[in-house]
């Protein structure tokens, strides 16, 4: 009888490389199979860490095609580990899809604690932590408008993850929909040599960094309506 294989979902650092942690070493180390976002980004990491190992293409553009054969190969009894460009797989990176389609075929999911960029934006940003909603990137188009209205009124602390070129759009429409008083929490490049935190209204951070473009990722950590003011 062959052992059932097992999916392990390994975060991996979101800028420093020291980040990773012991367990996460060892499991990319003995696994049979890791699939990566993107090969060359993770494949900078094992040669950091010294670990000669294959990789295997799994990302949004295939991740459809191929959570068939991956299954196949699970259900053979290979172990799989899954690493994203940067922090935990399946928050918004590709992960979700071959999750859910192990836990249907009755295949053992693990995931590995480690880094990931919202927790460390959320704890220095000052606002309340007990309770929050992570958002993710907001549409593009379609729906954004409306995600941001339905928002508005929204009384836990608010995170999204934007990339640079949305940034003072962002900012923007948050004046709109959330009032320009409305404190948040700009972090960029956490952990890594250029981070920076910038905290303010909104006005204030269009404002700085309309003189200061940014670079880089972003976690913008948004204060919740007072609900005394409501």
């Amino acid at each position: 009888m062959i052992d059932s294989g097992k999916l392990i979902l390994v975060p991996t650092p979101i800028g420093n490389l020291e980040d990773i942690t012991l367990r996460a070493i060892t499991v990319l180390k003995e696994v049979d199979i890791v699939l990566a976002e993107d090969t060359r980004i993770s494949s900078r990491l094992l040669n950091h860490l010294g670990i000669e190992k294959k990789l295997t293409p799994h990302h949004k553009f295939n991740e459809h095609k191929t959570i068939s054969s991956l299954i196949s190969k699970l259900q053979q009894g290979n172990k799989v580990a899954m690493i994203s460009d940067a922090g935990t797989p399946g928050i918004s990176d590709p992960g979700f899809l071959l999750t859910r389609a192990c836990i249907e075929n009755n295949i053992e999911v693990e995931c590995l604690p480690g880094p990931t960029a919202l927790i460390p934006a959320l704890a220095v940003s000052g606002f309340p932590t007990e309770k929050f909603v992570f958002e993710g990137f907001l549409p593009q188009k379609k729906g954004r408008q409306t995600r941001l209205l339905n928002l508005a009124e929204e009384t836990r602390t608010l995170v999204f993850y934007e990339s640079p070129h949305r940034l003072l759009k962002s900012l923007s429409q948050f004046i709109e929909f959330f009032g320009s008083e409305r404190r948040a929490c700009v972090c960029r490049e956490l952990t890594k040599f250029f981070e920076e935190i910038k905290r303010g209204t909104v006005t204030e951070l269009l404002d700085y960094y309309t003189a200061n473009p940014p670079k880089g990722e972003i976690v913008i950590i948004v204060e919740g309506v007072s609900k005394k003011g409501k």
